[in-house]
């Protein structure tokens, strides 16, 4: 998100994040499931146990190109998306597409909460979202960033609900209602399957602003982030650390 715990590094605006970019006091992934979260079928031992990747940037062609469809529901499948939980979470993201760890492919996952905090965990394969039009549509214009972009956000404007449809693991068709950061994770993410990153839908101007912002920060992510730690001084707010998508 869709900037993170999906998305991620401060954002300098003390908001949050549209990469999925959470404040780590709303949730935490030792918190336990809430009752009626809308989760798709995701067997717990997938969220542990998997190896941190290095994070792809933008720039990489895999990044700006649509991926390809999800067709083998397989155990190949199942060690890639437990990589990619653990790589979020090194990362501190709230959700991460599989081209942000170089893997053309149309899946996703995230760790995030809704506006009522309701956290919510899952993956979702060969994604489509729905939008509101009309009069349902409101635009909620928050702080985005990304972890294949770090240390830099922009407020972008995107729709407050959404609806992600897809299917799980094992080829069954889910669907995934959200709101607030959850909404703005299943956007930012299923973007990423389509090779649009967040930047391609700010004005030159913004992007400007938020080219800058990286630059400046590059240098505290190695090239194989999150495998080698974030380097250069604490930050006083790190322990309230925005999340990215």
């Amino acid at each position: 998100m869709p900037t993170p715990p999906q998305g991620w590094p401060v954002s300098p605006h003390g908001a949050a994040s549209s990469e999925v970019v959470a404040p780590r006091t709303r949730t935490t992934r030792s918190a336990p499931r809430e009752k009626g979260a809308n989760l798709p079928a995701v067997d717990d031992d997938l969220t542990t146990g998997g190896r941190v990747l290095p994070i792809t940037r933008w720039g990489t062609p895999v990044m700006h190109a649509a991926t390809r469809r999800v067709e083998q529901f397989d155990d190949g499948l199942r060690t890639l998306v437990r990589d990619m939980f653990a790589t979020m979470e090194a990362a501190s993201g709230v959700g991460l597409a599989a081209n942000q760890v170089g893997r053309d492919l149309a899946v996703f996952v995230f760790d995030c909460p809704d506006d009522d905090d309701v956290r919510h965990v899952g993956v979702v394969c060969n994604p489509v979202v729905e939008l509101p039009e009309g009069k349902e549509r409101n635009l909620d214009a928050a702080d985005e960033g990304c972890l294949s972009y770090p240390g830099a956000y922009e407020t972008l404007a995107r729709p407050d609900h959404a609806v992600c449809r897809g299917q799980d693991l094992d080829g069954t068709p889910v669907e995934v209602r959200g709101d607030g950061l959850l909404a703005r994770c299943l956007q930012h993410e299923t973007d990423h399957l389509n090779g649009i990153v967040f930047g391609d839908r700010l004005s030159g101007r913004a992007r400007k602003k938020l080219r800058l912002q990286h630059d400046d920060l590059a240098p505290r992510y190695p090239a194989d982030w999150p495998v080698s730690p974030r380097t250069g001084p604490a930050d006083e707010d790190d322990e309230d650390e925005d999340s990215e998508l």
